[in-house]
């Protein structure tokens, strides 16, 4: 059942938080010293500690100024020329999503961004009996997308008041100062403030933006990370800790903050297909009650969160639910979210914990339905002119391989919907 709510908007200091508070040695504050935006910031023997930043005038005047662009994408290497590439679109990564200083018994598999890489990398039907990829996805890492570092980000299209996340709970995530109830609640107790965890959490919303800015530019575009829709403004929750889709709608949304290299977007519709609600996501209310953002979250209503919150448009799915039942309800819901929202871009959340065997799902999905279920959403966006960028929500699953297999679906199904347009013909 479909419940319908009434709709209702460069900053290295990242760098010197993180590496003030998880150093004490000297070579802790001669790295920060080198750290520059716009001006130098120079430090001594002691700590830096930055606090209360949304109120310090001088951190917020530097706050406001924009980062410096590649081809006038948030990019800090530009990937394989959209223009010439007939085979995929735009694809982002970053080699630090993943990192290996992770408890192998955790249930978030922290290591299947990079396995869902080398997936998109060696994939194809001479490596698998189930590719009929002529060759690999993307033939090297050089091919994607690579967002900006850690130090070259904007506080801005974070912290409010410009971006949407409250400017207290930022500076407490960045500065390792989270109290045990907050990281038990985020689900990643004391990995909560390793240095590692901190820079791949701000740079999977990173690549979220750029994913966006390319997938307005082209039509489409995928990131192999994101979808952290458990996270709200003043925390987070289900392993995610900032909420990438929420910053990406007010970065698209306002253009003094993307510097002008997204105009016209208006409405922004967040498609999330992942098994449990988004209901991070539906908390931005400065963003839903500016029109800004709507939300359709597809999930199965028994699972995780107990408590739901209340998106534009909610469907909760009974237990075991298949393929066939499945794709009906979405393509219903999809249709009537896009016929009331009108939106002038999609951020699609493709999570793969529907699948029948995942840990955390509940649904009977297959991979065939999952992959049925993307090219439907995605090309229905590009048949409207609508663009779309795509992430990868949430996946569970013991063996890494067959999870980042099916992370690659969407990726896959994005190439898919590339070529049957002819997008790189968009100008």
């Amino acid at each position: 059942m479909m419940h319908h709510r009434d709709k209702a908007p460069p900053f290295s200091c990242f760098a010197i938080f993180f590496l003030a508070y998880c150093q004490k040695t000297t070579t802790a504050t001669k790295m920060i010293s080198r750290i520059k935006y716009g001006k130098i910031f120079t430090s001594s023997s002691t700590r830096l500690q930055l606090s209360h930043f949304s109120t310090n005038a001088e951190l917020h005047a530097l706050s406001k100024k924009m980062p410096s662009f590649k081809d006038s994408l948030a990019a800090s290497r530009i990937g394989l020329n959209p223009q010439s590439n007939r085979f995929h679109a735009p694809i982002v990564y970053h080699e630090h999503y993943s990192f290996s200083d992770w408890p192998d018994n955790h249930t978030f598999p922290m290591k299947k961004f990079k396995q869902t890489f080398h997936s998109l990398t060696t994939t194809c039907s001479k490596t698998s009996d189930s590719s009929s990829l002529p060759r690999p996805l993307v033939r090297q890492e050089v091919d994607f997308y690579r967002p900006l570092d850690f130090t070259d980000l904007p506080l801005s299209w974070f912290a409010k008041p410009t971006g949407p996340i409250d400017a207290n709970f930022l500076d407490r995530f960045l500065s390792r100062q989270l109290n045990p109830e907050q990281c038990r609640i985020i689900g990643f107790r004391e990995q909560t403030h390793k240095p590692q965890l901190i820079t791949r959490t701000v740079l999977e919303v990173a690549g979220t933006v750029l994913t966006s800015q390319l997938a307005f530019r082209y039509g489409i575009a995928s990131n192999v990370a994101g979808g952290t829709h458990h996270a709200h403004p003043t925390g987070g929750s289900g392993y995610t800790i900032l909420n990438d889709l929420a910053v990406a709608a007010n970065f698209l949304t306002n253009e003094k903050l993307n510097g002008g290299t997204v105009m016209g977007v208006r409405r922004v519709l967040v498609i999330d297909c992942d098994v449990h609600q988004g209901d991070g996501t539906a908390k931005f209310k400065d963003l839903h009650k500016d029109g800004r953002l709507s939300t359709l979250s597809i999930h199965c209503e028994s699972n995780f969160p107990q408590l739901k919150a209340n998106s534009t448009f909610d469907i909760g799915l009974k237990d075991n639910c298949g393929d066939d039942e499945y794709l009906r309800i979405l393509e219903t819901s999809v249709e009537t979210a896009l016929a009331e929202v009108d939106p002038d871009f999609v951020l699609y959340d493709a999570g793969v914990d529907v699948y029948e065997k995942d840990k955390l799902g509940r649904l009977r999905i297959t991979e065939t339905g999952i992959r049925r279920r993307d090219r439907w959403v995605l090309d229905k966006c590009v048949s409207l002119g609508i663009p779309v960028a795509a992430v990868i929500g949430g996946g569970y699953d013991k063996s890494l391989e067959k999870l980042a297999m099916r992370h690659s679906i969407v990726h896959e199904e994005c190439a898919y919907v590339w070529r049957k347009h002819k997008l790189w013909l968009r100008q």
